[in-house]
């Protein structure tokens, strides 16, 4: 893998990275500043909808154009939105702030469209292990600075600041598309196949949806994730309600929490390969359950401090080392000849049904609060755990899923 490369593939994943934690960090935190309720806050998890039907636009982004046209044109257009909105006025509504949400939020997710079937291009079978090492850690490593760091910044400069930064930092990452005409082939001739007839790629995703097993396995991914969402959403807000100002929260949220859930990507990775599928997602939605109870205990005044930091920065570890492993069954469940289109699919519903954990965090902190909405994730987390693997080991499932109780066979 040539340094161009590499530099492109981390600005590109750091520049998805970037915006989602802000918006999904940082965000929360501030609108609770602005003593919105945690059901108002709640509803902003539909402006990441993009992030769920992506799929329905991902054939236009492989056929129309090139892919570095498609990066250039959504990296250029997330900054624009950025620094349009510094030029708003924010004091009197938040209105402009969700539509520039929402634009980004659908600039970013047809961005990774092309991003990832550019790495696919880019990176032969041995470097692909690598190529997804850089996906995670520099995405990540953009979560932690829209997250903690773009939080700090408001805190010293407020909105204007911080909104020419974000747009500053995804120009920056825009740089290296400018030279990637130069490190990759064409896309390909175009296709002299006759066009499909109308609604042709919706009949598509509707015959991958129907394969057998794939709707009970999306119910399954949903509930195997569910409960830990709901605490997810409304762990920032709950920070801010313990009494920490926003440069703690900043530090405690953003940094070290986005660098625990680094480092338990890198556990959920490794365990999956070690101790098979099975294990990893028995020991990741375990350990994520016992991590929820952490929360519980800060939330009815246990521990003090150190037990809000531990339950911030253990849930972050071990949802991150679960939500690996779910993805890496994902993977196996997708067959060969439809990898993408499968993967796609699945993703998709979880992202879908975290927004509606989301929601559901929202309205129950609302209505109940942080201790009994804590309870009923945790609860949640457990049984969907054992729901997951019960149905699973029953034979749940699309047919291509062949790697769920032992270690898949090494690639020769």
């Amino acid at each position: 893998m040539s340094v161009r490369v590499l530099v492109l593939l981390t600005g590109l994943y750091f520049a998805q990275g970037l915006p989602f934690g802000f918006f999904t960090q940082a965000i929360p935190v501030l609108l609770r500043d602005a003593g919105l309720s945690l059901t108002a806050i709640s509803l902003t998890s539909f402006l990441y909808l993009p992030w769920g039907i992506k799929f329905l636009w991902a054939p236009a982004v492989d056929r129309i154009g090139t892919r570095r046209q498609w990066l250039l044109a959504t990296q250029l257009g997330s900054a624009g939105v950025a620094f349009a909105l510094a030029a708003t006025d924010l004091a009197g509504s938040l209105r402009w702030l969700f539509v520039a949400i929402a634009a980004i939020n659908l600039l970013s997710a047809t961005q990774d469209i092309a991003t990832d079937g550019l790495t696919v291009r880019l990176l032969g079978p041995r470097e692909r292990g690598l190529g997804n090492g850089i996906q995670t850690g520099a995405y990540r490593l953009g979560m932690i600075a829209g997250g903690g760091g773009l939080l700090w910044i408001y805190a010293d400069g407020g909105w204007r600041v911080l909104l020419l930064t974000l747009g500053g930092l995804i120009l920056l990452c825009t740089v290296p598309v400018a030279f990637l005409a130069h490190e990759t082939p064409p896309d390909g001739p175009p296709s002299t196949a006759p066009p499909g007839p109308p609604g042709g790629l919706s009949t598509a995703w509707w015959h991958r949806l129907r394969r057998p097993g794939v709707i009970a396995l999306i119910a399954l991914l949903a509930a195997y994730k569910f409960g830990n969402a709901m605490v997810s959403a409304i762990a920032g807000p709950f920070l801010h309600d313990t009494g920490l100002n926003l440069k703690e929260i900043a530090l405690v949220s953003g940094a070290l929490s986005s660098a625990g859930a680094l480092v338990g990507s890198a556990l959920g990775g490794w365990w999956a390969f070690r101790y098979g599928r099975r294990a990893a997602l028995i020991g990741g939605g375990v350990s994520q359950t016992v991590a929820i109870g952490l929360y519980v205990a800060a939330a009815i005044g246990l521990g003090g401090f150190p037990m809000v930091v531990a339950a911030n920065l253990t849930e972050h570890v071990f949802g991150g080392a679960a939500t690996v492993a779910l993805f890496t069954l994902m993977m196996d469940a997708s067959e060969h000849e439809h990898a993408g289109a499968d993967y796609t699919l699945l993703a998709c519903a979880v992202v879908a049904a975290q927004g509606a954990a989301g929601f559901a965090g929202g309205v129950s902190g609302d209505l109940l609060g942080y201790a009994a909405t804590f309870g009923i994730g945790m609860a949640l987390s457990g049984i969907g755990c054992w729901v997951f693997v019960r149905a699973l080991d029953r034979g749940s499932g699309p047919r291509s899923l062949t790697t769920w109780s032992r270690n898949p066979a090494p690639t020769p």
